[in-house]
């Protein structure tokens, strides 16, 4: 049985819930799991992950730690997890910065965004995609320390156990030379009441067919669904919605219960990013457009005329 270190990630000093996905993938594994939360507020937040059952929770504090930068993360990460099989984040813009380093220092092989985890006795497989998300296939790592990124949208966010781990500390290890050369400037983040884009249950999203109309079209129903608002590349491109906004192969990869595409054509790119939602809703006047293929109920019709119409039915729902 592996004995696996989580690396929690942080914001505005609190454990983000995409940190229980790395949880859930640990259990998967069996054996025993530790959770390291590391940066400057990290004692207080550790408060928060000692409920899952982890062997125990250490934390790695100080004042140069502020800010999550990869080169002076990664070496007190890579001496903690000196003690463990298995070291695992999730594949954030966190996580896939920070653990390729860690590999580096462990000289351990590295599964980036892994889908799913197959445990036969000591022997660990990893479903990755491939080939813009088209295909899946099945990877092992053969050294003797593994280093692994999980998809958010593949591995559900675990749910508290009971109990208490213990809480203890661990020295923080002298950053990278890399270091002196990086800086952190700022940091500029969309500020909405809307859910977070990878922990949303419901996702309203819009393509290039929306055009300056896109907020006027998607906010009604976005607020009725209590949703998450996303987009194609192509609408985030055209300037129609922010670039935070888009889901895709080179934007959030998403799994909501519910994912509502509108006036998406559906491009192999986009369908990498939301194809593993529960169910999907698409509204295209084009009856043969790719979106077609993956979504449980599609409705061909002019967007502009049923997302108003559709809105006026669930306000008398």
């Amino acid at each position: 049985m592996a004995n696996t270190l989580v690396i929690a990630e942080l914001s505005e000093g609190k454990v983000r819930k995409c940190t229980h996905s790395a949880i859930n993938f640990a259990r998967q594994v069996g054996g025993t799991f530790s959770i390291l939360v590391i940066g400057s507020n990290a004692r207080a937040a550790a408060v928060e992950v000692t409920g899952f059952g982890a062997a125990a929770v250490l934390t790695a504090e100080d004042a140069a730690l502020e800010n999550p930068i990869a080169e002076r993360y990664a070496p007190t990460v890579a001496a903690v997890a000196a003690g463990f099989d298995v070291v695992v984040v999730t594949a954030s813009s966190f996580g896939k910065d920070l653990a390729p380093r860690v590999a580096a220092k462990l000289g351990a092989g590295y599964a980036s965004d892994i889908a799913a985890v197959k445990v036969d006795g000591d022997k660990l497989s990893y479903k990755r995609p491939m080939f813009a998300g088209n295909a899946y296939g099945w990877c092992e790592i053969t050294t003797s320390k593994q280093v692994v990124s999980v998809r958010q949208s593949e591995f559900a966010a675990a749910e508290p156990s009971g109990g208490a781990s213990a809480i203890g500390s661990v020295e923080v290890s002298a950053a990278d030379p890399a270091a002196s050369r990086v800086a952190f400037v700022s940091l500029e983040a969309g500020k909405s009441e809307r859910p977070d884009l990878g922990e949303a249950r419901v996702i309203v999203s819009g393509g290039r067919a929306l055009k300056e109309r896109f907020a006027e079209v998607l906010d009604p129903l976005a607020n009725l669904l209590s949703a998450a608002v996303g987009a194609s590349r192509a609408a985030c491109d055209a300037g129609y919605a922010p670039a935070e906004l888009q889901v895709g192969q080179t934007g959030r990869v998403v799994a909501p219960q519910l994912y509502v595409a509108i006036g998406i054509s559906g491009a192999i790119q986009h369908l990498a990013g939301m194809k593993g939602s529960k169910a999907i809703v698409a509204i295209n006047k084009d009856g043969d457009a790719p979106i077609f293929q993956v979504a449980d109920y599609g409705l061909v019709a002019d967007l502009f005329n049923a997302v108003p119409e559709l809105v006026t039915e669930l306000k008398k729902g």
